[in-house]
Order: C-alpha cells, then sequence, then structure tokens
C-alpha cells in the first residue's frame, strides 16, 4: 500500500511547496522509493487550459493529453516520472464530474453535498492508481485559510482516517519573515497559520520555513514548541542559487530523513546523490557563456515560458555553459521600420509558442532577421508558423499569413479540424468549445533521414507533445522549399508538417511541438542541447 504525503501551504502564497514537493520526491527516489506526485488545484476551471499565461503561468502537457499546472513540470523534471491526466485535478473538474453524475441519476436522489460526495470524489483521486508506489505527494494549491481550498483540507483530513495514521503524513510549508527595522526572524505568521491548519483538524507532521536568513537555534525551538513539532522537523529553507540546488539544500537540512522517521520507516539507504551534485557542479562552475533572445507575446511573466526557460539552462548543462536569457517583447520589433538593435548581441534567438495576432509581426522581424544574419533561430509551436509565413512573404508572397489571426488570401497556416490519434479520429469545429479542444499530448512524427534535425535526434521516429490547433498548410510545401526551408518531418499519414529548417544556414529549425516539456536537468533535450551548442560557436564569431 502506498504511503500519502500531503503538502499544504500557509500565510502567503508563492512559497514554493511544489518545488519542495520535487525536491523531496527526487530525495526520496535518490533512496530507493517509487513515488509520484499530484496537484489539488482549486480554483473553479476545470483545467488551466483556457486561462491566460498571466493568470495561471505555463499550462504543461502531458503525454496523454492533460492540460496541467506548470508544477507537473517541475515533478517530470526532477523525478523522470511522466505526468500523466490523474496527476492534476482542480475543484472545477471535481464539481464538473459530480453535477453530470447528479444529471444522470447516479446519486439515485440523494442530496448532493460537498460531504461527502466533493470530499470523496478527491479521496479518490489521491488514491488511484497508487498500488504499484511507496509514496504518493499530493500538493495542495493555495494557501490554509482560502475558502476555495476547504475541502480538500476536509478530503485529506478524512484520507489520514481512511487510510491510517501510520501511512500519512502532514508537510506545512510557511513564511517566517525578516523584519528590517527589529533585525530579527518572527515566527507569529507560522505560529498562527498551524493553529489555522489545526483548527481544520490537521496537526502538521513536518514545518518547512521559508526564510531568507538563517533561521536560528532559538527560532527552530520556539516555532517547534508553539506548533507542536519536533525540533529536528522544524526545517529551514532558504533561497537557492538555482532550483537544482534545492534537493541538496534539503537533504542536508534532514527533510527526507524527518519525512522517513514521521513514517517510522527505517531509509534503505543512503540517498546517491550524484547527478544532482553533477548538476551543482555544472551550474556553479560553467566554461563561457552565451546569450539567447526569447522574442514572445508574455515576456513580462516568466512562468509563462517556464518549462523553455529551463530547458535552456538544461542546454547550457549539456555544453558547460550558463544561457543567459534575454527577455524582448515581440510588440518592440513592429511598425514600417522596426528596431531591430536589440537583436545585434544575440548568440541565438528562440520564438515560442503562443497564441493571437498581438506582437506577430514582430516574430515575423525577428525569424528574418535571424535567417538573413545567419544567427542561430528555433521556433517552436507558433514560432514554426511564423517561420513559414516569413519564408513564404520572403518569396515574394507579402500576403502570407494564418488564419488565427482573421480571414487572409494566402492561408499558409490554418485550423485544423480533424486528425488521428490514439483515440482514433478527432475532429474539432470552427467556433466550438476552446477548452480541451486542441491537438494535445504526445504524437509521433517521422523525420526525413539525413536532416539536421534527424541527426541530431539520432533517429527518424520520434513522439513528441503538442498543444495547438492550427497547422502548416501542405500546399505552399514547394514554394517555402524552393526557398530553402525545408520539410524535414512529418506526421506519420504525411498530412501534418512537423518540423521545418534551412540546410543551408548554421541552426535554423522549427518545430509544430513543445520539446521543452520533456527536457530535464539530468536528461537535456537533443534539440536544446543543439541549440545552445550553436549559440555557443556563434559566440565566437561576434
Amino acid at each position: 500500500m502506498a504511503r500519502f504525503i500531503f503538502i499544504t501551504g500557509g500565510v502567503v502564497s508563492s512559497l514554493g511547496k511544489g518545488l519542495m514537493g520535487a525536491s523531496l520526491a527526487a530525495l526520496l527516489q535518490a533512496r530507493g522509493y517509487k513515488v509520484r506526485i499530484r496537484k489539488f488545484d482549486p480554483y473553479l476551471n476545470v483545467d488551466p487550459g483556457t486561462m491566460s499565461p498571466y493568470q495561471h503561468g505555463e499550462v504543461y502537457v502531458t503525454d496523454d493529453g492533460a492540460e496541467t499546472d506548470l508544477d507537473l513540470g517541475h515533478y517530470e523534471r526532477f523525478t523522470g516520472v511522466p505526468g500523466r491526466q490523474s496527476d492534476n485535478i482542480t475543484s472545477g473538474r471535481v464539481y464538473s464530474d459530480i453535477i453530470a453524475k447528479e444529471r444522470r441519476g447516479d446519486y439515485l436522489g440523494a442530496t448532493v453535498q460537498v460531504i461527502p460526495h466533493v470530499t470523496d470524489a478527491i479521496q479518490s483521486f489521491a488514491k488511484n492508481l497508487t498500488d504499484d508506489l511507496d509514496f504518493v505527494i499530493c500538493e495542495i494549491g493555495g494557501t490554509v485559510g482560502d475558502i476555495e481550498s476547504l475541502p480538500f483540507i476536509e478530503a485529506i483530513r478524512q484520507l489520514r482516517n481512511d487510510v491510517g495514521v501510520e501511512n500519512t503524513v502532514f508537510i506545512h510549508v510557511t513564511l517566517v519573515p525578516y523584519i528590517a527595522a527589529a533585525g530579527e526572524l518572527k515566527t507569529k505568521p507560522t505560529q498562527h497559520s498551524v493553529r489555522e491548519l489545526t483548527s481544520l483538524g490537521i496537526q502538521p507532521d513536518v514545518l518547512v520555513c521559508r526564510c531568507e536568513h538563517e533561521l536560528p537555534e532559538e527560532e527552530r525551538r520556539k516555532i517547534a514548541l508553539f506548533c507542536n513539532v519536533r525540533k529536528e522537523a522544524v526545517i529551514p529553507a532558504l533561497d537557492a542559487r538555482s532550483i537544482y540546488e534545492v534537493p541538496l539544500n534539503y537533504h542536508d537540512e534532514g527533510l527526507d530523513r524527518e519525512v522517513l522517521r514521521s513514517f517510522g520507516v527505517a531509509p534503505r539507504h543512503a540517498p546517491d546523490l550524484s547527478r544532482w551534485t553533477d548538476i551543482s557542479d555544472r551550474f556553479r562552475n560553467p566554461e563561457g557563456e552565451v546569450t539567447v533572445g526569447i522574442v514572445g507575446k508574455y515576456t513580462g511573466l516568466q512562468d509563462a515560458y517556464k518549462s523553455l526557460q529551463e530547458a535552456l539552462v538544461h542546454g547550457g548543462f549539456a555544453n558547460r555553459v550558463k544561457v543567459n536569457i534575454r527577455w524582448l517583447d515581440s510588440e518592440l520589433f513592429e511598425g514600417d521600420e522596426p528596431d531591430l538593435d536589440a537583436l545585434e548581441p544575440l548568440h541565438a534567438i528562440l520564438v515560442p509558442g503562443g497564441f493571437g495576432s498581438r506582437g506577430s509581426e514582430g516574430k515575423i522581424a525577428a525569424i528574418r532577421f535571424a535567417r538573413e544574419r545567419k544567427v542561430p533561430f528555433f521556433g517552436i509551436c507558433l514560432g514554426m508558423q511564423m517561420a513559414c509565413i516569413e519564408g513564404v512573404r520572403a518569396a515574394g508572397t507579402m500576403a502570407a499569413s494564418t488564419t488565427e489571426f482573421g480571414t487572409t488570401t494566402e492561408p499558409v497556416v490554418g485550423l485544423i479540424t480533424e486528425w488521428m490519434s490514439e483515440k482514433g479520429l478527432e475532429k474539432r469545429e470552427e467556433g466550438g468549445d476552446l477548452g480541451g479542444t486542441m491537438r494535445l499530448g504526445a504524437y509521433p512524427a517521422i523525420l526525413e533521414a539525413g536532416s539536421r534535425i534527424a541527426d541530431i535526434y539520432g533517429t527518424t521516429e520520434i513522439s513528441e507533445r503538442h498543444r495547438h490547433r492550427y497547422e502548416v498548410n501542405n500546399a505552399y510545401r514547394a514554394p517555402l522549399e524552393a526557398g530553402g526551408l525545408v520539410f524535414s518531418g512529418n506526421s506519420p499519414d504525411g498530412l501534418l508538417p512537423e518540423t521545418v529548417e534551412r540546410p543551408e544556414h548554421p541552426w535554423f529549425i522549427g518545430v509544430q511541438f513543445h520539446p521543452e516539456l520533456k527536457s530535464k536537468p539530468f536528461e537535456p533535450h537533443p534539440l536544446f542541447a543543439s541549440f545552445v551548442k550553436a549559440a555557443v560557436k556563434q559566440s565566437r564569431l561576434v
């Protein structure tokens, strides 16, 4: 039977519960245990798929097509365990399922209530597909005291009674602020947060205390005394230079040891942290650095491109260099005579995915700059589509555009209405629901033998994750290839272009999928490793 670890947060949001959970999972893995991490989100959206990146940050997509919270990206990057549909649930999804059952009459006329129906559904989600696991780590989104999170708190309280105290551990992440005027750390917010949690029936077993300064032994003892935990179970969590040093820091503070002790489990063996120490060394001791410009729409919030940012860091690890990211709003490069000076010092340019027309002309201008100036270029999803539009325009068809932005006489990119998946033929209608209706999840692609991208992957058969509604129009293949932009990868049936490249360019690749979603620090995605390598070469030329 799996043991359950529940993570809650108090005082304020953004304390790093997701990173803490991912780090704990990595530490338990390093001790030989099989672990899976899950995220409970209290908001009423069914999933984050229709939410603005400025509201939610990145939408992380799993192999099986789930649109999830960005924390699942941390979980995958730290553990190497692929996420799936069953690893992220929202209040909206819970209520949607319950209401559908009620409409069908599944409850046989009973009154449908938060307790037991909603809490039972949450518990079923937590326990689903866990028989082969040693530990299941469940993070509760939001902050203790929020109205919307109360059903989740009640559900995990009930679950402890169901599976037994010996099979559950509660970890509470809280803040110990430093008051500069007083020159000291304050433990009162943590005390109040734990009091709020215990009033809901949950006594934490381990406290993780985020703080900007070292937590003195006296304050640690005070927190333990007032919050009813062992002093050794009060784990300081200071800011780290890199998120990839966080597992090592938590191990040094005894987090994994205290969690196992709370379960009454004797550790199988000392953890093997060699790959984390290697990553830390690569981060701390780079042999050079490069500057990569990300020309996008949501550059005001870096969490909108979280996996992309981390994949570039991983590419740096692969080449033992530091990757400096320059965030550039694509609207800066729009107008009749765009000022492209900000692109001059870059060693590589990346145009990421996105939706909508805002900033699209600026992306095209940046792509043209990369093509003409021989700067390494990487286009992802919408970035590949913009590269194809730029290619058709370079051939003289200035009306080239995409139907995503409105009616056009030259639809280089158009809405995809049907495609084949593992489920069979999938169909979508223009004007239909937006949520969950894109081409989502992992799909295979066939790469042209001898192409640059096939050489990078080392194979001609790949599987990558998608999230988009529009596809490059195969009718423009001939004019694009005549202009030097080659279709080097396609769906197995040959109907959907998956990758493009310019063989005569130092490094110019566009992909319809999102390779950043599968990159890991100890296993950098080959496209990002190659892209950063090209940036290193470019840095020696400028």
